[in-house]
């Protein structure tokens, strides 16, 4: 599994959601995660990118990197 979705997993269960669940809060389709998830993409959009940080009040570098 890529870190980026290892990291974003994590948080969605240190809030206690799931992955579908930030997906329908953020606007993004549950399909871009698993593919994401899957290696069917390799990457996220800056704009998903974006949406999930600021879900999470976090940086993106933190995504990316797991640096703030």
């Amino acid at each position: 599994m890529d870190e980026v979705y290892g990291r974003i997993d994590g948080l969605c269960k240190g809030a206690g959601i799931t992955v579908t669940e930030l997906c329908r809060e953020c606007a993004i389709p549950r399909a871009t995660m698993s593919d994401f998830k899957y290696g069917r993409s390799k990457t996220l959009s800056a704009s998903a990118l974006s949406k999930i940080a600021g879900f999470f009040e976090i940086s993106v570098e933190y995504l990316i990197n797991g640096e703030s």
